[in-house]
């Protein structure tokens, strides 16, 4: 397996959104191409792919707000799970927000992806009750 984790390049664009599409990590309200303009704008090197011989086969997308780390858009290509490539992707952003400082890291998981409860496990994490809510300030 050659592997690279890198840095998000604008010429991905392409590939990165038909991965989320494939891995149903987009959603109406949430503009694909948008959420990446913004990331690129603040801590871009906090937007790592995947690539195999130069095809993209995952992403993450990680921020730091000085308090917390967070984990978005984590996607592996479904042919290529259980290859290790989310957990690398995982790792190296883990790495990257350390470098920077932060403390604890947190992932929000959508009811309906509970079958990634046992890979985010493996890799540390765990469960807290919480209500997560939000507010739209632009819409897409």
């Amino acid at each position: 397996m050659s592997i690279e984790i890198r840095s998000f390049e604008p010429s991905d664009t392409e590939a990165v959104v038909s991965l989320w599409q494939e891995t149903g990590l987009t959603r109406p309200w949430n503009n694909p191409y948008q959420d990446i303009s913004r990331k690129l704008d603040v801590h871009s090197e906090l937007f790592l792919v995947a690539t195999d011989d130069g095809g993209l086969v995952g992403t993450v997308m990680a921020g730091y707000d000085g308090h917390r780390g967070w984990l978005y858009y984590l996607a592996a290509s479904p042919s290529r799970r259980g290859e290790g490539i989310g957990r690398r992707l995982v790792e190296r952003a883990e790495e990257l927000l350390l470098d920077m400082g932060c403390p604890k890291v947190q992932l929000m998981v959508r009811p309906e992806n509970g079958g990634v409860h046992d890979f985010y496990t493996r890799l540390g994490y765990e469960p807290f009750d919480s209500w997560t809510t939000g507010k739209r300030l632009i819409s897409d």
